[in-house]
């Protein structure tokens, strides 16, 4: 009496061509990403490149769909320049002071937190994460107002001249902390910290023990283990945090509304040239400013290994 084998369903068909043609599995697996990458993210970066290259009728106002350099030009006046370059120190300023207040809360969670102050430590920093973006920006804006909570405690504290000579700053003060760039580089720096704190924190988890124990070993004071080892093991992490700070600086058009003087940014510059002016090849020639300095970013940060700390 012969067995007969049992037929093999659909499932166990397709895992067994997946097992011989793993190749299929992979096109399958990577098809619909490509094409939402492809189609809707690089395709509208394509037509925002294409349209920079358009240029405003300036009698009619509609948009002269025939390829010119003109709206670069126009970019490039003083006026719009001032902007560009406003924006790139903002977000220097930035990138450089979460590095500075990052760098010690990373350092501490990746030497000493453990177990349970671990979790603590993760919970703190993306706690703020979680809450509305807006609701913090206004509440900063409250706080750094001149009947705010900070004004208050220079009354209480007898600190008020230390917090005018501060406001009484040439460009960056300003009638109060909510309208200088004082403020606005308070939140910003808020804002985008947890971005920095954790490629660092992951950064400094990959300096071995062992290298700080021979840098003591051979006589190397703190300062000069700090100098020689653990910053430059810990820079591929800076670096990848910096990546996000100074590219969301770059584009954050909502701080610089709420917080800070009526001067202009670049996503601010964009977010009115499209929206109110109706300039769209204008808008697009700013937008295209982060884009390629970000590419050139992006590339120089690749070359000093800052992609291993993500």
């Amino acid at each position: 009496m012969s067995a007969t084998l049992p037929s093999r369903g659909l499932g166990d068909q397709l895992t067994g061509l997946f097992w011989r043609h793993p190749r299929v599995l992979l096109v399958l697996l990577l098809t619909l990403p490509l094409l939402w990458l492809g189609i809707l993210y690089l395709g509208a970066l394509a037509s925002l490149l294409l349209q920079s290259f358009y240029s405003i009728d300036e009698f009619s106002g509609m948009i002269v769909r025939e390829f010119t350099l003109k709206t670069y030009g126009e970019m490039l006046r003083p006026s719009h320049l001032d902007v560009i370059v406003r924006t790139l120190l903002m977000s220097g300023v930035v990138t450089l002071g979460c590095a500075v207040v990052a760098f010690p809360i990373a350092y501490f969670a990746a030497r000493f937190a453990r177990g349970r102050w671990k979790a603590v430590f993760y919970l703190g920093i993306m706690l703020p994460l979680w809450s509305s973006y807006l609701v913090k920006v206004y509440a900063w804006k409250l706080i750094l107002a001149k009947e705010g909570i900070i004004t208050w405690a220079a009354d209480m504290t007898y600190t008020s001249g230390i917090l005018n000579a501060i406001l009484s700053l040439p460009v960056i003060g300003g009638n109060s902390l909510s309208t200088s760039y004082i403020g606005m580089f308070l939140v910003f720096v808020y804002v985008w910290i947890p971005y920095m704190i954790l490629p660092m924190q992951a950064a400094l988890e990959r300096v071995p023990k062992s290298m700080l124990e021979a840098s003591s070993d051979l006589g190397a004071t703190r300062a000069q283990t700090f100098r020689t080892v653990i910053l430059p093991l810990s820079l591929p992490g800076i670096i990848a945090g910096s990546i996000f700070t100074f590219s969301l600086t770059m584009g954050d058009y909502i701080i610089p509304q709420i917080v800070g003087s009526s001067a202009n940014f670049i996503g601010m510059a964009v977010y009115q040239y499209q929206g109110t002016a109706g300039n769209t090849p204008l808008a697009a020639a700013f937008s295209m400013v982060p884009i390629v300095i970000m590419v050139i970013y992006l590339s120089l940060a690749k070359r000093a290994g800052a992609f291993d700390a993500l």
